[in-house]
């Protein structure tokens, strides 16, 4: 494990990462759990946000009181699985702006393409959180966090929900400044690049489609 892979493991995200995984959860269950978990995700993804200090009045006294110092903040989704974590971060910090990118892998290279892409221009001054909930052999989110980089990015974090150490190798080695935030290191990938034990497709079940 490298200091830059963050487990979190909170009792409650465990139990719900457990009820999570079932193959019986049903698409609202899911939504809920991972709307749940995404809030503790998004917590240690921000926890080192500076702060800065106000004088306010509470109903006893005047105090100093800590306030966040401004750093500006950006959510960037990869679809569409992405956009499940998208909530809980906004529920945090309403405030922030949001960016996505739209990757599908190419039937001839096995390797990610870029569809869609729309970040916020400033990106430089601000930190930048990608959300996937997967991180499998990690194509995508080496070629999402290249984007934004490219981008003008200089802080970048990645979320996820679920890694395989391939993914994980993968990325800390392309990336070795981006923190990596997840609830769960599974055992392996599959024959077919699916996280073992993992949960099937998350964006089928997010959404509802045929998944695995």
């Amino acid at each position: 494990m490298t200091k830059s892979v963050t487990v979190v493991d909170h009792p409650l995200v465990q139990h719900k990462l457990t009820l999570l995984r079932r193959k019986e959860a049903s698409t609202s269950e899911f939504r809920t759990l991972l709307r749940e978990i995404g809030l503790f995700l998004g917590y240690e993804a921000l926890r080192d946000l500076p702060l800065g200090r106000i004088q306010i009045e509470t109903p006893v006294c005047t105090m100093e009181a800590p306030v966040l110092a401004g750093k500006k903040l950006t959510f960037i989704s990869v679809l569409r699985a992405g956009d499940g974590l998208l909530g809980p971060m906004l529920e945090l910090v309403p405030s922030a702006r949001v960016g996505q990118i739209g990757l599908a892998r190419d039937e001839e290279t096995l390797m990610p393409t870029k569809y869609f892409f729309k970040v916020p221009q400033d990106t430089a001054s601000r930190v930048n959180v990608i959300l996937d909930p997967m991180l499998a052999t990690g194509h995508s989110a080496i070629r999402a966090v290249q984007e934004i980089k490219d981008a003008g990015a200089k802080d970048v974090r990645f979320v996820c929900l679920l890694a395989a150490p391939e993914g994980l190798k993968a990325l800390t080695e392309a990336h070795p400044d981006v923190p990596i935030i997840t609830a769960a290191i599974d055992e392996k990938l599959n024959e077919k690049a699916y996280i073992v034990p993992g949960l099937g497709d998350a964006g089928d079940r997010l959404f509802g489609t045929k998944g695995v």
